[in-house]
């Protein structure tokens, strides 16, 4: 028996908004929509972004241009820093002369515990003591510096996810991961209970995390900061740093799972890395239900640095130079990231992207929505390596296995005529050649002419472990309303860009919206971690339904499926309205080995369906 992983719920944020309804999708396409659907997508923006809104529901033309500036790629602001004054400690080395030492005075709880050789202590008080020093001494000065790269693909602007629940201090990756799974768990249009109720509940997995860990003050980089700035560690800083946090969060706060669990990490192609765990869990009929997905939050001034330092990222001056501006201009922070177009880097950038999968069975009896399947997910390293951050040969490999994959569902011409590619397209002028040499070649072998690209780090930025949930996002607008975005922040393609069967193009372009029937969404890490999945649409997976279910069994599963559009429609109105809360199940039903017992070769936990314990082995024709 074969098992299609079908996508029966989506959600999460980024810096086009929330993902739930295609509302992010329609923000990068936006200027193409019809105007009643953009005006929702502006009143998703507005709620989000705490905006005082007219009781008829209208926005004001000023609100509208306000939301527009304040979403997608744009200069770094708060909650995050300010790329003009980033602190810092300056070292310096302090040299008296001879006959005149330095003095100053201090608390007596502030001495070192280890006493510099060349200071002379004398107590003024009970509480205050003078330090001369007569020798060189090197001191750590606090300082301000500014940074080199000041655009970064934020959340919208006023959206603050710790407000939305009791997050106790929560490095802000996991708040992210609790308001983008909530989301995901309230697009479905079915209650989590019944689902739960479904199926056994060691048939639900989760696999989420986050490619760079908690970086922010909450987590690691508190953690591995602290002493530097003499602080001291808290409780939570090392506990909530873990790159798997957001699958225990999603366990523990929000799901109540106790199936297979954990995280696959890969770079920048960490979440087709999950995906693919989730996929091959329920192709193997391992798990039933698997809600996947990634959340990161690297928009800090260390990270940054890190990676500024590699000359990864697109600098003020690097984007001067392309628009051949003097150093006293304000680049234009909207087109810092140009896929495939001459650039000078990629831009950062969060998000937090979930999808929920279950089996085609599984599916039709829920009367679940289906906005798309998984065909497969094919990841392949890079072979010998010169530099670990270069790219190699794996990329060829899982392009073309995903190309494969779509060929042997649809078949020749429609791979060739109905299909496109979300590319990793980062923006850095090594990607622009090396991946459009991939794409290209893979196309050319598979015998499509002109591949339509889309590249959404053009409106996003790069959000590392998470960047192929946005393509996945983006990917499911498109069958929804037919739009594949175009690269709106180039004007020219690169001459070094291989792009013979490729349609690379600054413009939207509009489809019907089951003109697509399939895309391979790519991915590329550091490291050599390459990932391309096979993702089929709606009339494909409908169409894969009828003939192994039959008419009967589909016209059974539409009749079902109007009460969970409806609820789905109740829960967006509610989002529109802001009042759906995002789920956060602290100190609730917590069990222990008193919840349990074990009856008839069967494992019993209180609140839970039955697990089977009675399983023949995979190793009879070896036993």
């Amino acid at each position: 028996m074969s098992y299609l992983p079908v996508i029966i719920g989506f959600g999460g944020i980024n810096a086009a908004g929330r993902s739930s309804s295609h509302h992010a999708y329609r923000r990068l396409v936006i200027d193409a929509l019809p105007e009643q659907t953009a005006r929702q997508t502006w009143q998703s923006l507005a709620q989000l972004m705490q905006l005082d809104v007219a009781d008829t529901g209208e926005l004001s033309a000023e609100q509208i241009s306000y939301m527009s500036s304040n979403t997608l790629i744009r200069k770094i602001a708060e909650p995050h820093f300010d790329p003009a004054r980033v602190e810092w400690n300056r070292r310096v080395n302090l040299r008296p002369e001879p006959d005149r030492p330095i003095f100053f005075d201090l608390r007596t709880k502030h001495l070192p515990a280890q006493i510099p050789h060349s200071w002379e202590i004398s107590h003024m008080d009970e509480r205050t003591v003078r330090v001369m020093v007569r020798d060189a001494c090197e001191m750590l000065l606090p300082d301000s510096m500014e940074s080199d790269v000041k655009a970064a693909g934020q959340l919208p602007s006023g959206f603050l996810p710790n407000t939305l629940y009791q997050s106790r201090n929560h490095p802000r990756g996991l708040q992210m991961t609790v308001y983008g799974a909530s989301d995901a768990i309230h697009s479905m249009g079915i209650d989590w209970s019944h689902i739960a109720d479904s199926v056994p509940p060691d048939q639900i997995s989760v696999y989420a995390g986050s490619a760079m860990s908690q970086l922010d003050h909450e987590g690691n980089g508190g953690m591995l900061a602290s002493r530097a700035f003499g602080r001291r560690v808290t409780s939570k800083q090392c506990a909530l740093g873990f790159s798997e946090m957001p699958a225990d969060f999603i366990n523990a706060y929000i799901l109540g799972s106790v199936g297979a669990t954990g995280t696959s990490m890969g770079a920048c192609a960490s979440f087709l890395y999950n995906l693919r765990m989730a996929v091959q869990d329920i192709q193997s009929g391992r798990s039933r239900v698997v809600l996947v997905g990634n959340s990161e939050a690297p928009i800090s001034p260390q990270v940054i640095e890190g990676y500024a330092a590699m000359g990864a990222l697109a600098t003020d001056k690097g984007l001067r130079e392309l628009d051949g501006m003097s150093e006293f201009e304000e680049p234009d922070h909207r087109r810092a990231c140009r896929p495939f177009s001459s650039n000078c880097g990629f831009t950062i950038a969060e998000s937090s992207q979930f999808v929920v999968l279950c089996d085609d069975e599984l599916a039709l009896q829920l009367g679940a929505s289906i906005h798309g399947a998984i065909g497969d997910v094919f990841v392949n390293a890079d072979g010998h390596k010169k530099s670990i951050s270069a790219p190699g040969i794996g990329n060829y490999i899982t392009v073309a296995k995903a190309l494969a994959s779509i060929q042997s569902i649809i078949g020749e011409q429609a791979l060739r005529e109905r299909s496109f590619v979300q590319a990793h397209g980062t923006g850095t002028p090594q990607n622009r050649t090396t991946e459009s040499h991939v794409l290209n070649e893979c196309a050319k072998a598979f015998g499509i002419a002109n591949w339509p690209l889309a590249a959404v780090k053009c409106f996003l930025g790069h959000s590392i472990g998470v960047a192929a949930g946005d393509q996945l996002a983006s990917t499911l607008g498109v069958w929804a309303h037919g739009i594949l975005p175009g690269l709106r922040t180039i004007d020219h393609i690169a001459e070094d860009v291989n792009c013979s069967h490729l349609n690379i193009s600054s413009r939207h372009s509009k489809h019907a919206p089951d003109h697509f029937e399939a895309a391979v969404i790519n991915a590329k890490g550091f490291g050599g971690n390459n990932a391309s999945a096979a993702v089929l649409s709606p009339t494909v997976v409908e169409r894969m339904l009828l003939r192994k279910h039959g008419k009967q069994a589909l016209q059974q599963w539409r009749s079902a499926n109007e009460a969970t559009v409806s609820k789905a429609e109740a829960a967006e109105a509610a989002a529109l309205r802001g009042d759906l809360a995002p789920i956060y199940k602290f100190d609730h039903n917590v069990l222990d080995g008193g919840n349990i017992n074990f009856n008839d070769g069967q494992l019993h936990i209180d609140g839970y369906a039955p697990i089977n314990l009675q399983q023949a082995s995979r190793y009879d024709d070896m036993l």
